[in-house]
């Protein structure tokens, strides 16, 4: 989470206090608890595992822990819904990024995209560095990485635009042994990286060992942090209580199965010494008076409202978290592409929050990296460059094309394309799609001119014929006139 603190409280933003370094590092550290249990339900580490029970019958059975982890599903169908489609990035009019394309392609950006994402989700932050990388033979390459959210924190200023000032990395060092040899604090500037080794997490004149500054030339703070939301949530985050409840009642279940198997047999008006077991047969003697009788002592479990309450749950976590059930039969069949969108309208709402905070963090990565650029000599300008995010859910191709069709004569061809999936420049369509027009004019204007050269060669030739028979009448006739 971003720290905000008054500018006029830091004499050189280039080169921070230790003491507003270990107040940033201490806020920080608030946030880890909350931190480390989303990251912790994510992976299964859920509070069903601590559950026990004190009225069991065998002391040696272990209580029931079932868990589904809706964690889990509601963060990797998020990621896949937001990131499945790569992000695409088009240059303004007559602008040239192909140089910050290629950066980004070597880098393999679509999976950091993705892994951003999925901090996202779970954390409902995420922290990125754009650094250099010195490579083996001298030269440098840039570089984009995620970070941890646990071991970083960007300082802002107290303004309405929260405008950053630096950013602060810390981790842990071990010695060879596995032992713990302090902490690398490192503070990224508008204009500097300063490294401290320390011997505690918090900087002090006395725990600081070493001290490093190194100059950088990204013109602004290399550390990025994008929210997933205003309030920086996770997207699963709302509904814990609501996945911890479906988790001890999916448990309670199968414990009153293991209850079932555990059953007393009562019997009324007679001892069991009495009966004679043969074959797995009880036989008792007759019921008397008293009347002699024998059942099993077991708990009332009604099934059927269990399974009510199990789908109420299930539904209400989808609600909460905007992912819609997959496996619902709502979703089987051909469903049309309007039907489509109405079934994931509150899952397209969600990504349309995400995406104006992710377009933003990518803006300020692509800001860096191209001032990095220009000052390596290649000239670059991001002025108008768009940044599209479309969410990879299910389209039905044959409504969009017949859409698209229909709206010929009403809506420009531009507009009409870009309702394709996955179109970054709907003029470059519109030049392939007129370019492959005129070459079917071409192609046809070919093959008709052809038809007419072999028309006119056939025609020569068929005169030529008839020329020929003429003048062999002709002579046969002044050969006959002659012999008479």
């Amino acid at each position: 989470m971003g720290i905000a603190i008054d500018r006029d409280l830091i004499e050189n933003v280039d080169d921070p206090s230790l003491e507003i370094i270990s107040y940033a590092i201490k806020q920080r550290q608030r946030s880890l608890k909350r931190l480390n249990n989303l990251f912790n339900i994510y992976n299964g580490k859920q509070s069903i595992q601590n559950r026990s029970l004190s009225n069991v019958i065998n002391d040696d059975r272990d209580s029931p822990k079932i868990m589904i982890n809706h964690a889990k599903y509601v963060t990797d169908m998020i990621v896949g819904f937001t990131t499945g489609n790569p992000i695409s990035i088009t240059a303004g009019k007559n602008q040239n990024i192909q140089p910050i394309m290629d950066v980004l392609e070597r880098m393999d950006i679509n999976s950091h995209d993705a892994e951003m994402e999925k901090d996202l989700s779970v954390f409902g932050e995420a922290y990125e560095l754009v650094y250099l990388d010195l490579l083996d033979d001298g030269t440098t390459e840039e570089r984009v990485s995620k970070i941890d959210p646990r071991g970083c924190v960007l300082v802002t200023d107290d303004s309405i635009d929260k405008v950053p000032m630096f950013g602060i990395h810390f981790q842990k060092k071990f010695t060879i042994t596995g032992g713990l040899d302090g902490y690398l604090i490192t503070v990224y500037t508008p204009h500097n990286v300063i490294k401290y080794r320390t011997s505690g997490l918090y900087p002090t004149s006395s725990s600081v060992r070493k001290k490093t500054v190194t100059q950088q030339y990204f013109g602004g703070v290399q550390l990025i942090e994008i929210r997933n939301n205003e309030e920086r949530q996770g997207d699963f985050e709302q509904a814990i209580s609501l996945m911890d409840a479906y988790n001890l009642l999916q448990s309670d279940r199968l414990e009153d199965k293991d209850a079932f198997v555990d059953s007393l047999l009562v019997t009324y008006g007679f001892e069991i010494s009495d009966a004679i077991v043969k074959n797995g047969v009880l036989k008792a003697p007759g019921k008397g008076e008293d009347g002699a009788s024998v059942e099993w002592l077991t708990k009332s479990f009604d099934e059927s409202q269990v399974q009510v309450l199990a789908q109420a749950l299930e539904d209400d976590i989808h609600k909460i978290t905007y992912v819609p059930n997959m496996n619902d039969k709502n979703f089987m069949g051909n469903v049309s592409g309007e039907a489509m969108k109405y079934k994931l309208f509150g899952l397209l709402q969600l990504l349309a929050v995400k995406e104006r905070y992710l377009s933003r963090g990518i803006r300020q990565r692509l800001t860096l990296l191209k001032n990095m650029v220009n000052v390596k000599g290649q000239q670059v300008d991001l002025t108008g460059t768009t940044i599209a995010i479309a969410p990879n859910i299910p389209v039905n191709m044959t409504d969009i094309i017949a859409n698209i069709k229909n709206a010929q004569g009403i809506i420009p061809e531009q507009i009409a394309l870009s309702w394709l999936p996955g179109t970054d420049n709907p003029d470059e369509l519109l030049a392939m799609l007129k370019q492959e027009q005129q070459d079917n004019i071409d192609r046809q204007a070919e093959a008709i001119s052809q038809m007419g050269n072999q028309a006119t060669s056939d025609y020569d030739e068929e005169d030529m014929n008839d020329d020929k028979d003429s003048l062999s009448d002709k002579s046969a006739k002044a050969n006959s006139s002659v012999q008479h």
